[in-house]
């Protein structure tokens, strides 16, 4: 009921971008998790191929963010997620109706640069809609997101008793209905020009060496957020040998999200500066991974669940309202595209070394190692995220600045 109540008190812009995030996770994750299975078994094609049609989608959002991000401060954040619907639309679309390399290609680059053109957007737009709740607004944000994350698989794997098509035609459908929600609701905002051309705001960003510190700070954030897909549902599945385990750990932390994050937020918003609770809540994520380090066993996994929900619950918000105090207004897109950019490459190169530690521990006999790395990973960016607050670099949540270039 809390959360119901807080969405009220936002503008209606502001609530059809949380619905709207909730039906973006729930189409995604409706799809994505079962299409390397359809493509491997159902067409028949080798893991390299497959390799390359997911890389291909991976690339295509990943890189192309701060293209998202430039044209949501130039042409207006409203038609840019608009348009980043309609193409996820058509991408969907081509994934059930195409069966040829070309067209599940062509699928791939429609989808991964529809994910590079909302994404950043939704984001700036949100921060521009919310004013000085930002952290309230985006922790609301997080609890749909987390929610459209539990409902999408569980819908996805639903759907395919019936067969992958109806999957990807129903998520292409979520898409569509979002599209046209947007282009009715959504109000359009006159922009203000940056005062530059797109290579000018990129320098300017590039040349905040303080944002790009915290960036790479962060990189353990989105390293162990993405552990809630690779490492925790393994260990859940060895420690209980059933596979509907790592549902289990989805649906717990869902419920956390859903009874604590506003709690949370409203709670730390007061106390401190926000920079103390983003380090703090790192810190939380990197002892999530010490249970299942120190004990194997379901309970410890489910422990290590919890806590990093609730470090996630911590630092998420502020981490997204600190983000465009970096910078002038103007360029709030093209600093949530750049901060995607730099901690997205930084977040799969983690996850490269998590996944060899998962290898290496397994062929060694030392199932605690992928856990302490990750635990590391956290550690080391709790620490940075600290360096980096002791050196005054971090912008203070009362008013943004421009460029802190002594950090």
């Amino acid at each position: 009921m809390r959360t119901w109540h807080e969405m009220r008190g936002f503008p209606l812009a502001v609530r059809l971008l949380l619905v709207n995030q909730l039906g973006v996770n729930t189409g995604f994750y409706l799809l994505i998790p079962y299409l390397a299975t359809h493509l491997g078994e159902n067409l028949g094609m080798s893991a390299a191929v497959v390799g390359i049609v997911l890389g291909v989608r991976n690339l295509s959002q990943q890189g192309l963010f701060i293209i998202g991000g430039s044209a949501a401060d130039r042409l207006g954040a409203r038609g840019v997620i608009i348009a980043g619907c309609a193409l996820r639309t058509v991408g969907f679309a081509l994934f059930a109706l195409g069966d040829g390399l070309p067209v599940l290609l062509a699928a791939s680059v429609l989808s991964g640069l529809a994910g590079a053109l909302f994404n950043p957007a939704v984001r700036a737009y949100l921060a521009q809609e919310a004013g000085e709740r930002k952290a309230e607004a985006f922790a609301l944000f997080n609890v749909f997101a987390t929610t459209g994350a539990l409902v999408g698989p569980l819908l996805g794997s639903a759907l395919l008793l019936v067969d992958f098509r109806t999957s990807a035609l129903t998520a292409a459908g979520i898409f569509a209905v979002l599209t046209v929600a947007q282009a009715l609701v959504l109000p359009a905002r006159k922009v203000e020009p940056s005062g530059s051309g797109v290579l000018g705001d990129w320098r300017e960003v590039l040349g905040n060496r303080a944002f790009l510190a915290f960036s790479l700070a962060m990189v353990g954030m989105f390293t162990l957020e993405n552990q809630l897909y690779l490492l925790l549902p393994d260990g859940a599945r060895e420690a209980t040998g059933w596979d509907g385990a790592a549902g289990i750990v989805f649906l717990v932390g869902t419920v956390a999200n859903l009874a604590f994050q506003l709690r949370i937020t409203g709670y730390l918003k007061s106390r401190h500066d926000r920079a103390r609770w983003i380090a703090v809540g790192l810190a939380v994520m990197a002892l999530a991974f010490l249970p299942p380090a120190l004990a194997p066993g379901a309970v410890p996994v489910l422990a290590s669940a919890l806590l990093l929900y609730l470090g996630i619950m911590i630092a998420s918000p502020f981490v997204m309202e600190l983000i465009p105090r970096f910078g002038r207004p103007e360029l709030t897109g093209t600093y949530f595209g750049i901060f995607y950019v730099v901690s997205g490459i930084a977040a799969a190169a983690g996850n490269t070394v998590v996944g060899w530690a998962m290898d290496a521990g397994e062929s060694a006999g030392r199932a605690w190692l992928p856990w302490v790395c990750c635990a590391v990973f956290g550690a080391a960016s709790a620490g940075g995220v600290a360096w980096l607050r002791r050196r005054g670099a971090l912008p203070a949540p009362a008013e943004p600045v421009r460029e802190k270039a002594d950090a």
